[in-house]
């Protein structure tokens, strides 16, 4: 009785063919260069934060109300300047 050889495989890892070695997976292309995404996503955060702020700070003031029940502004003169 002779053995018989068996071929030694080395262990692939993920879908590859044998014969070309490629990978039989596409790569996805991403719609933006990913070295180029952090860039682009923090140039909008902030455009979108300077449109909110000039909206915020065009709008008219609205009037003003009625003092609240109790209010005394004799109170909050003397708190706000105190003389020694």
């Amino acid at each position: 009785m002779s053995k018989q050889q068996k071929k030694s495989k080395e262990r692939q890892f993920g879908k590859q063919n044998q014969q070309t070695g490629k990978s039989s997976i596409k790569e996805k292309k991403h719609v933006i260069d990913p070295k180029h995404k952090s860039t682009i996503w923090t140039v909008v955060i902030v455009i979108a934060l300077i449109i909110f702020f000039i909206i915020n700070n065009t709008r008219e003031t609205p009037a003003e109300g009625p003092y609240p029940p109790n209010y005394n502004p004799e109170n909050t003169e003397l708190n706000n300047n105190p003389t020694n």
